[in-house]
């Protein structure tokens, strides 16, 4: 494809950032919460939102529930438009059939991937300058033949992309997550010196790249009252605290830890931190959903763009009810237009 950056605009003002926005499962919420997104005139004047997904299921969702589409199409192989003020949708024509709302299926989770893939396509090319996806759903993604267990590996295979984190955010709250969708037992076994220094090393870096210039970062112990002293468990003393004295004085690293999990996450809300890291998924899901259900944004660290994402799933049980709540989306493109303009003038300084 050819690339496409963003053309100056008349007035000589830098150009809106162009948000890709995947569509998500369509037999889930995403259609739905997306067209309420790109409809909130916030959204149109912070970004030019460009929707990845099927124009006529869209068209369809819009009709249904009653919202606002009628968007510009651009197909598969087109280029999107220089001077792109209004939001389009890109259309890949990639369903079979009918997608009933509510219901797995092989055709929903392969049309799925396809937005994904067709998102990093698009910025690859420079078409767009960040991607901010619509939930999926994990059984229909395998039936359709990904064996991915989410967006976060998923966009890591496509980008080629070693180092990786799933994170989120709510106002003061930054959580980076040790590991993800794995048994507790598991994530138990990954909570190991190297694999520790590495995230905090990627969480440094990436938090500069939001503008951070240097993050104070704290590490959640793993056992109750970080194991006092031993009496509650080993890895705060043989793999935590190691990792934690092994980044002082690297890269002018800034980590804190192993520090108790039932204080940590209200320290970092209240602004002592700029970022935390979680040792597995519920440890940093629970004070984020407690804190900002609805509002929070997912995002996938160390990617070649920025990526974010909604705090929820796909909600089959309300999906094409009118009833999905898109504050998470709109969270989410809003996050994606701020940081991806924020890098942008990070490089135009450096070019400078």
């Amino acid at each position: 494809m050819t690339q496409l950056g963003n053309s100056s605009s008349p007035s000589g003002h830098r150009p809106l950032v162009r948000i890709g926005i995947t569509m998500g499962d369509p037999a889930g919420i995403g259609p739905e919460v997306v067209l309420k997104a790109v409809a909130e005139p916030e959204i149109q004047a912070l970004c030019v939102p460009v929707i990845i997904g099927d124009a006529q299921l869209l068209a369809h969702t819009a009709r249904t529930l009653n919202l606002q589409c009628g968007y510009d199409i651009v197909r598969r192989g087109e280029l999107l438009p220089e001077q792109l003020t209004e939001p389009v949708i890109f259309h890949l024509d990639n369903l079979d059939g009918f997608i009933e709302p509510g219901v797995e299926s092989a055709a929903a989770g392969k049309a799925a991937a396809g937005y994904i893939e067709a998102a990093v396509e698009l910025c690859a090319a420079g078409s767009i300058d960040a991607i901010s996806t619509a939930p999926i759903n994990k059984r229909a993604l395998f039936l359709g033949g990904y064996s991915f267990p989410g967006h976060t590996e998923f966009l890591a295979q496509l980008t080629s992309t070693e180092e990786f984190a799933m994170a989120f955010v709510a106002g003061n709250l930054r959580i980076v997550l040790l590991s993800t969708h794995v048994p507790l037992s598991q994530a138990i076994r990954l909570v190991e010196r190297d694999r520790l220094v590495r995230t905090i090393k990627l969480a440094h870096r990436e938090l500069q790249r939001w503008g951070i210039e240097r993050p104070r970062l704290a590490l959640a112990a793993l056992n109750p009252h970080g194991a006092e002293g031993g009496l509650f468990g080993v890895e705060e003393a043989s793999e935590m605290t190691p990792a934690v004295e092994s980044c002082h004085g690297v890269d002018d690293l800034n980590v804190q830890g192993p520090i108790s999990a039932d204080t940590v996450f209200l320290r970092a809300a209240r602004g002592e931190f700029d970022g935390v890291i979680a040792c597995y998924h519920d440890q940093a899901m629970i004070p984020i959903k407690c804190l900002s259900f609805g509002e929070a944004v997912n995002v996938t660290l160390g990617l070649p763009f920025i990526r974010t994402s909604v705090d929820h799933g796909t909600a089959f049980d309300i999906a094409g009810k009118g009833l999905a709540e898109h504050s998470s989306m709109v969270a989410a493109i809003k996050l994606a237009a701020e940081l991806s303009a924020r890098a942008g003038e990070s490089s135009r300084a450096v070019e400078v």
